[in-house]
C-alpha cells in the first residue's frame, strides 16, 4: 500500500493498525491529533515527511480491523469490552505498584516521585472518565441510532467535546510519563516490580493510544454524521 502524504493519521492507523508504533517511534500524535494530514503533522513535529512515508510503506499489506466497520453502538460495545475493562482492572494494580515501586527505590531514583504522582493523576482523571461515556454517552449513542434526538444533556455534541476535552488531558499525563521514565527505560538496578511497572505503563499508553483513536477519529466522527442525518 502506497501512503499519501496528505491522509490524516487517523485514517493510517485505522487502515494499518502496524502504522501506529511507526508514528509513535517519530513523535507523531495520531489519537488526539489524529485529524491532521501526515505533512502537516511531520512539519509540525519537524520530521522528514520522505522518512515516515519510508518506513509506512514496508508495511506488510494489511486488512483494517473488524472494529473500523462496526456501525456506533458496536464500536462502543467494543471500545467498552476492550480499553474499558482493561482501563478498570490495570489502572488500580498500576497504582499500587508504583506506590511499591517508589518505597523501595525513591532514595535512589527521585524521579520515582513523580512516576508516582503521575499514575495516581492519570487513574484519578480516566476512571471518572470511563463511567462518563459507559453510563451517559455510550447509551445515547445507542439511543441515537434508534432514532432519538433529545437528550437531558441537549445535542450529543456536548458530551463529546468534553470527552474530547479528557481525551487531551489524558494524553498530557501519557507524554508526562514518559518524560519522567525516560521512555519507559527502567535503570540498571531496577528489580523485576520496578521493570514491571514501566513494562505495564508502556502498554498502558499504547493501548490508551488506540482507545482514544477509536473514540476521536472513527466513533466519535460517525456519530457526529448520524445526529446531522
Amino acid at each position: 500500500m502506497t501512503t499519501t502524504t496528505d491522509q490524516t493519521l487517523g485514517d493510517l492507523v485505522t487502515a494499518r493498525p502496524a502504522a501506529a508504533r511507526i508514528l509513535e517511534r517519530h513523535g507523531l500524535d495520531y489519537c488526539c491529533g489524529g485529524d491532521r494530514p501526515l505533512t502537516e503533522a511531520c512539519d509540525a513535529a519537524g520530521v522528514a515527511v520522505g522518512d515516515v512515508v519510508a518506513d509506512l510503506d514496508e508495511l506488510a499489506p494489511g486488512d483494517p480491523e473488524a472494529w473500523a466497520a462496526l456501525p456506533p453502538p458496536g464500536l462502543a460495545a467494543d471500545i467498552v469490552a476492550t480499553h474499558h475493562a482493561y482501563l478498570h482492572e490495570e489502572l488500580p494494580l498500576l497504582d499500587a505498584l508504583a506506590d511499591k515501586v517508589l518505597r523501595v527505590h525513591g532514595d535512589r531514583h527521585p524521579e520515582l516521585a513523580e512516576v508516582r504522582r503521575l499514575v495516581a493523576e492519570l487513574a484519578a482523571d480516566l476512571v471518572p472518565h470511563l463511567l462518563k461515556e459507559e453510563r451517559v454517552l455510550f447509551p445515547a449513542i445507542a439511543l441515537l441510532a434508534e432514532g432519538h434526538r433529545d437528550f437531558p444533556f441537549g445535542s450529543i455534541a456536548a458530551p463529546i467535546t468534553m470527552m474530547l476535552a479528557e481525551h487531551d488531558r489524558a494524553g498530557e499525563l501519557l507524554a508526562a510519563l514518559r518524560a519522567a521514565t525516560g521512555a519507559y527505560r527502567p535503570p540498571a538496578d531496577a528489580c523485576a516490580s520496578y521493570r514491571s511497572l514501566y513494562e505495564r505503563l508502556d502498554a498502558l499508553e499504547a493501548d490508551t493510544h488506540l482507545h482514544v483513536h477509536k473514540e476521536n477519529n472513527v466513533l466519535f466522527p460517525a456519530v457526529l454524521r448520524l445526529a446531522e442525518a
